[in-house]
């Protein structure tokens, strides 16, 4: 009885051992194949680089840098095809990355892999500067204080799953723009610096299946740079362990100028560039470039507003900011003009369509089409009926400029220049700010 039951158990055992290795192929296969069917879905975006790009073979691999390209999807393939033009006249030849991931997962591939990516700019990582030399650059698009999708997660961790085997690297060579641009002295910083980007210091690397990065930077540890207290808390942990030569408390995910949140917080080495607007309290517009000028750095007044990456002209900028009823362009998005509101309830968007969603109901923001427009800090809509008339619903704001009209099919107007309220069409609907009572 017991010499056959041990029999009976060890063929079991070797049935089972069996079935596992004829499945253990099969789970390698469908493994594999997710990689296969990425490749395959790849979009080809090579033919649309700026001919003037100059192809230069990489003579070596030893990083793979992920970006935020701080742009929409068309902006972002235009800018890393084509370049970068600026409104002094100059302007760069495309081949800022190799691929481009967009928020709904979909992955371009802008330049060969073998090829150098003028990517990186101004880098150093452990005493090699120069990053884009030796790495492959890729760009999420989106901003590096708005959440990377799930979609970008999933496609980005199996690129670099791809890259990797690619080129014999492990997840320590996966790094962030932030954590290897480097800047020259500014106001804030007496010498060379970390923090000249702020560029995709939102990335989890454990949503997209990366391990671990470095408990150290390597370049400000050898004293070849001084740190930049916001990343060094992003990445390596408390800012403490390392000497700390700016000891400001910072606003993390503020594009707002406050006593704490310095410009040099919100826009690293980008603060003084003529793409980064200065959106000031009293309505004025200025670039980056003219602030030293005509107001000083230190002098920049609280609840100043900053945009980066703007390339639309400073007036039309200026008259989007005084006005309650904003546009979405190629150069100013949902993110520009509202920052980390572009989804709360509060911001109402008017589709071309004419369908009208709070931002909670947008499902991407990089979606929206231009010529969308947007209210930030509104309550509504609110329909006016008989019964129901502008005055019964806003009071004695139903003329006020901030109250804000939508009369179909989709004309929107403030009250100050509502002229008729005895003849309203039907379906008009009313939108007033929040602070209204």
């Amino acid at each position: 009885m017991i010499t056959n039951f041990i029999f009976g158990r060890q063929i079991y055992l070797w049935l089972i051992f069996f079935c596992l290795q004829a499945a253990i192929p099969s789970l390698s296969e469908g493994y594999n194949s997710q990689y296969q069917k990425f490749q395959e879905k790849l979009i080809d975006h090579r033919s649309r680089l700026n001919p003037e790009f100059k192809k230069i073979k990489r003579q070596k691999t030893g990083y793979i840098i992920v970006h935020t390209s701080e742009l929409g999807l068309d902006a972002t393939l235009r800018v890393v095809s084509k370049g970068k033009q600026f409104q002094s006249g100059y302007k760069t030849p495309g081949g800022h990355a190799h691929y481009v991931i967009a928020r709904n997962g979909r992955t371009y591939r802008i330049l060969d892999r073998k090829y150098r990516a003028d990517h990186a700019g101004r880098s150093m990582w452990n005493g090699r500067t120069n990053i884009s030399d030796i790495s492959l650059g890729i760009e999420l698009v989106g901003y590096h204080d708005a959440p990377i999708t799930s979609a970008q997660y999933r496609s980005v961790g199996l690129l670099i799953r791809i890259l990797e085997n690619v080129y014999g690297l492990d997840d320590r060579d996966v790094l962030t723009h932030s954590q290897v641009a480097y800047g020259k002295p500014n106001p804030w910083f007496k010498k060379n610096h970390r923090g000249r980007k702020r560029c995709a210091k939102n990335f989890d690397r454990s949503k997209a299946g990366v391990g671990q990065t470095w408990k150290y930077d390597p370049d400000v540890r050898a004293g070849r740079l001084m740190a930049d207290p916001l990343l060094v808390g992003v990445f390596y942990g408390s800012p403490h362990k390392e000497k700390i030569p700016l000891a400001e408390p910072l606003v993390p995910g503020s594009n707002i100028i406050s006593k704490t949140n310095s410009a040099w917080s919100i826009a690293g080495g980008d603060y003084n560039r003529q793409t980064t607007a200065y959106l000031l309290p009293d309505g004025q517009t200025l670039p980056g470039n003219k602030i030293a000028g005509t107001i000083g750095w230190d002098r920049l007044p609280v609840n100043t507003k900053v945009l980066l990456n703007q390339d639309a002209d400073p007036g039309v900028i200026q008259i989007q900011a005084q006005t309650p009823v904003k546009t979405i362009s190629e150069s100013i998005t949902a993110w520009s003009h509202a920052g980390q509101a572009y989804r709360e309830d509060t911001t109402i968007y008017f589709l071309p369509s004419g369908r009208i969603y709070p931002g909670s109901k947008i499902s991407d923001w990089d979606d929206l089409p231009v010529r969308t427009r947007l209210l930030l800090g509104y309550k509504g809509p609110f329909q006016i009926t008989k019964s129901q008339t502008a005055y019964k619903i806003a009071g004695n704001k139903y003329k006020a400029p901030e109250t804000i009209y939508y009369l179909p099919p989709g004309t929107l107007a403030t009250g100050d220049k509502m002229i008729d309220f005895t003849h309203l069409p039907k379906g008009v609907q009313v939108f007033l700010p929040i602070s209204s009572k």
